[in-house]
């Protein structure tokens, strides 16, 4: 069985990866930008990867389940990875310590920690005196305490992204960067849409299964299905700093976050600080804002006043794929069509929900095959 994916972001790497270790599948990944530069201007490249499961306010359903998943298959994950790749994956394992604010109702987040802890996850509330001592560098009077959460965690996005595809490569799965996929084309079967092959500039590939993962593209390649999938871009903006000294103390160095705002350790004395959120006006084009950028940083300063002193070392942005009128992600068949899925509109989640979204297309495929075998079965 053939399974075609369509673009190669951190969602479209985990997807091969995950279908890569699947028997008597083979799995072609697509991506129109080249290998040295198809991570430029994904979403991927504006994360910052921190994997916000357990901190976050989603207690059930599948927005609970979707993080429980992720949060458990990275932990398995990343030693794979690594192993595969002979590669080292930043992946910090100190935690997430968001931030608390005068006005804020803690007792919300000691609700949060019960059932977090009835789900077996710890999540500690802090006071500022326990703040003060574990975290020095965090000085703000309007700070009243904070939530740690131990068991949340940070990767790099774009060493996990090509640790993916070399592990996926390892078991099989071909790549094809550089390469454009024209919109997608069908054939009408009994009940839905079947699309049997996908119009490329290197020709045509033949498929079983299409897996849509190419975020601000994946309209484009429904469009002549009639079907649209309206995601739109919202920018962000982040920049590396540097120091003399680590903040606070050396031996821990958690992410930290407060009022949408994050301070990413990333080795060296070196932090990430990001990201902005930023919405086109009247228009798919969005130019970034030099002055929400500055905006973040100073938010990032008052909460750890030793970053006044730091030295900015590069910014960058990139565009996040963000549905219209329903909720992130889109993880579904494409109404009307048998064999084709989209996994995409992950907006500022596609680094925490990239496993989880794997393991979902994963058992979409191999359930729909099952089903179609014993259909066949039951017509002989």
């Amino acid at each position: 069985m053939n399974v075609v994916i369509i673009g190669c972001g951190v969602v479209g790497a985990a997807i091969a990866y995950e279908l890569s270790q699947v028997k008597d599948l083979k799995v072609t990944v697509f991506d129109k930008q080249p290998p040295s530069s198809y991570l430029s201007q994904t979403s991927t490249k504006a994360a910052l990867g921190v994997l916000m499961g357990v901190i976050s306010q989603k207690i059930k359903g599948k927005a609970w389940r979707l993080r429980q998943t992720s949060i458990e298959r990275y932990e398995a994950w990343i030693p794979e990875l690594e192993a595969l790749t002979n590669q080292t994956i930043p992946f910090n394992r100190q935690g997430i310590l968001s931030l608390c604010f005068e006005g804020e109702d803690l007792t919300e987040w000691q609700k949060l920690a019960e059932i977090r802890h009835s789900q077996g996850f710890p999540l500690e509330i802090w006071d500022t005196a326990k703040l003060q001592k574990t975290c020095p560098q965090i000085r703000n009077e309007k700070i009243i305490g904070a939530v740690y959460s131990p068991r949340d965690r940070q990767v790099d996005p774009t060493a996990l992204t090509l640790a993916l595809v070399d592990a996926a490569r390892h078991y099989g799965v071909e790549f094809k960067f550089g390469v454009d996929v024209l919109p997608l084309a069908c054939q009408r079967g009994d009940d839905e849409h079947f699309c049997s092959e996908v119009e490329t500039t290197q020709g045509k590939i033949t498929g079983d299964w299409f897996v849509v993962s190419a975020g601000l593209g994946s309209n484009l390649l429904t469009s002549q299905l009639k079907q649209i999938v309206d995601v739109r871009p919202v920018l962000g903006q982040a920049l590396q700093v540097s120091l003399e000294n680590s903040l606070g103390n050396p031996d821990f160095q958690p992410a930290i976050t407060g009022n949408d705002v994050h301070i990413v350790p990333v080795g060296s004395r070196d932090y990430w600080v990001g990201a902005t959120v930023e919405f086109p006006i009247n228009t798919q084009e969005i130019q970034p804002n030099q002055e929400m950028l500055d905006s973040v940083k100073q938010q990032a300063i008052s909460f750890c006043p030793d970053l006044a002193k730091a030295t900015t070392i590069r910014s960058w942005s990139g565009l996040r794929p963000r549905p219209e009128g329903r909720p992130a992600p889109i993880i579904e068949k494409l109404q009307g069509f048998s064999n084709v899925l989209l996994a995409t509109g992950h907006y500022r989640n596609g680094v925490l929900l990239a496993p989880a979204t794997a393991v979902a297309i994963h058992e979409m495929i191999i359930s729909n095959d099952s089903k179609r075998q014993t259909t066949t079965a039951l017509r002989n």
